[in-house]
């Protein structure tokens, strides 16, 4: 079992960032692949980014890419999403998932295993 906690979410303007935290218990995250996701009010939830297990592999979706940026901390068992030029439509609650290697695609969230709890990230004009 994984448990997962999100933090650093908030209330941001229009051109500001974030760092958002996900910290792992329960077993460590090293060898697993790392992912955000994101749900707007009234949307599906959507893929933002991913990284490998291995940690050298990072994809983006292409509202992420260029302004948000997926990282690990292994020593500590925490994920990272550092996000600058924040958009309005940044706007949603953000998850961090782990899925093991293998386990299908990582643009799916159906692949992920453990999820967090989430944590708002809302964006002002």
């Amino acid at each position: 079992q994984v448990q997962l906690a999100e933090s650093g979410g908030g209330l941001v303007q229009a051109g500001g960032s974030l760092r958002l935290s996900c910290a792992a218990s329960g077993r460590t995250i090293r060898s697993l692949g790392l992912g955000w996701f994101r749900q707007a009010p009234g949307k599906e939830r959507e893929f933002v980014a991913a990284l490998s297990w291995s940690g050298d592999v990072t994809r983006y979706a292409d509202s992420a890419k260029g302004r948000f940026t997926i990282s690990r901390d292994n020593s500590n068992d925490t994920l990272f999403l550092q996000m600058n030029s924040l958009k309005p439509e940044d706007t949603a609650i953000y998850y961090c998932a782990v899925r093991f290697p293998g386990s299908g695609s990582k643009y799916d969230a159906g692949s992920y295993h453990y999820w967090g709890q989430g944590t708002q990230v809302t964006v002002s004009s």
